[in-house]
């Protein structure tokens, strides 16, 4: 591998620097405008990166701003380096990355970003195309976004009108295509997204789109702001192996799990609880997220669909729910929790009280812990049985009874 030497901006300014010349080494060094800016310990770019002077290990949070699995490959063979070579990757797509920050071996970072409309069939060809262009990426796509699942960045152009973002141009929404061999499960994530927004929780926007033969889940990205007049502003996040300096691709890629050492609850509260500027309110957020996590049997809520915004440096807060997958209610599709809940894995198992025990450990008041998830799960038994949720997927009926189950058990 040849040596990197990186720029990160952050709002315009050349906060960091990135280097590194062989697998598993990212190192960072804050810059002196970054220390003429804000106070020594700030987490300016992550949790896990607190401004200090020297070089610190940005390992864990270059390598989350890069895909998994076959995406990865795809960056890869379009760079013509190796799949490892995470600052070579990013030299090459980090300009549009998750948060606000842009990643650039030039300095400034120049290009001529634009969006590349796209026709109602040009949208549908590059659907049907994602196997041969994974993420939607061309040869002047500079973009990146964690996951696994099939997905493209888009660009808003106009109501209902979206574009390929081109040379770094800020992306706006996210598209992914359902499973084809588990069909229904993009629907079931928008029907969860929905059932969360209309019982009062932060959840990521969406919508069902048919494009062609394939449904797709449109997600707008909670890390960007879009004025009426097309100009997109990004917002700083992280997820939370970033914040926690875990590695995802760790015990063959299951670093993201907390059974095989990614970060957990408790982890998170405790983040919460030094960076939040409300920490309390912060955690009755959290308490919302186990609380729906549980009702709607998510067990893929690993410490990559779990992220902190970054109001301003030295501040976080729970981002918007997203990748609320019912896993546990889908054959063949995990059951055990991604981060434990009372030292508890099984889902089927997962209780209030070990919703109220496990927030007494972060500390929380168990008794506003207990008053917190149960008015959540109450506005979502609520909503069901109002039928507010105008979305037919048949894990609605499933979430209601186990809604019910969580109530009723704590009645007795």
């Amino acid at each position: 591998m040849k040596r990197r030497d990186l720029g990160v901006w952050l709002d315009g300014l050349l906060v960091a620097r990135l280097t590194g010349n062989r697998p598993g080494v990212a190192q960072c060094t804050y810059t002196d405008e970054a220390f003429e800016h804000w106070a020594g310990n700030t987490p300016v770019l992550s949790c896990s990166l607190p401004l200090r002077s020297g070089r610190l290990n940005a390992w864990a949070f270059t390598t989350g701003l890069l895909p998994e699995g076959q995406h990865r490959q795809a960056m890869a063979a379009i760079a013509g380096m190796p799949s490892y070579d995470v600052l070579g990757l990013l030299e090459r797509f980090g300009r549009d990355v998750a948060g606000a920050i842009i990643i650039s071996a030039e300095d400034p970072p120049l290009r001529n970003p634009s969006v590349d409309p796209y026709t109602p069939d040009g949208l549908t060809e590059a659907v049907a195309d994602l196997k041969n262009h994974p993420l939607g990426l061309y040869d002047d796509s500079e973009l990146s976004i964690a996951g696994l699942a099939d997905k493209m960045l888009l660009t808003q152009v106009g109501p209902s009108q979206f574009g390929r973002p081109r040379h770094g141009a800020p992306s706006t929404h996210i598209l992914k295509v359902d499973n084809p061999v588990r069909k229904g499960l993009v629907r079931a994530e928008h029907a969860c997204l929905q059932l969360a927004r209309a019982a009062g929780l932060s959840a990521a926007s969406s919508e069902l789109l048919s494009i062609g033969d394939t449904e797709c889940i449109l997600v707008e990205r909670f890390d960007r702001t879009q004025s009426r007049d097309g100009a997109v502003q990004r917002l700083h996040q992280e997820d939370a192996c970033q914040a926690s300096g875990v590695d995802p691709e760790i015990n063959n890629r299951q670093g993201k799990y907390q059974e095989f050492g990614g970060p957990s609850l408790a982890g998170i509260a405790r983040l919460l609880e030094t960076w939040a500027a409300e920490p309390e309110a912060e955690l009755m957020k959290l308490i919302d997220v186990v609380t729906f996590t549980v009702l709607i049997a998510n067990a893929d809520a690993h410490g990559k669909n779990l992220a902190f915004l970054h109001p301003m440096p030295g501040e976080i807060c729970l981002a918007p729910l997203y990748d609320t997958v019912p896993t546990a209610l889908w054959p063949k599709l995990r059951t055990r929790a991604a981060m434990s809940i009372n030292g508890k894995y099984p889902l089927a198992e997962t209780r209030l009280a070990d919703v109220v025990a496990e927030a007494g450990t972060w500390p929380l008041n168990q008794a506003d812990a207990r008053a917190r998830a149960v008015a959540t799960a109450e506005r979502v038994h609520q909503v069901l049985r109002e039928g507010r949720v105008n979305v037919d997927s048949p894990v609605l009926a499933r979430v209601a009874e186990r809604t019910r189950a969580f109530l009723s058990l704590e009645q007795k």
